[in-house]
């Protein structure tokens, strides 16, 4: 089987850059905020690395929206 290159690796590849430098240095001094499993920082990651830059960020972005008081939160895996 042929394997064609993922086009989108550099952006992918900065956003997960981005991502881990939010978590590194930002993070730790916002505590423990997110009401979701896997943290939205790891949920991005994962839909980054899973599904590529543009449909990573889509997913990434919905998850995002989803992360406000009124809603329950819990367990919010990948599709």
């Amino acid at each position: 089987m042929c394997m064609l290159p993922d086009e989108s690796l550099p952006m992918k590849t900065l956003l997960i850059f981005l991502i881990k430098c939010y978590q590194w240095g930002l993070s730790p001094w916002l505590g423990r905020q997110c009401r979701f499993h896997p943290t939205c920082s790891h949920y991005a990651i994962e839909a980054l690395q899973r599904y590529g830059a543009w449909r990573g960020s889509v997913l990434a972005l919905r998850r995002i929206g989803r992360c406000h008081p009124w809603h329950p939160g819990g367990v919010d895996p990948l599709p």
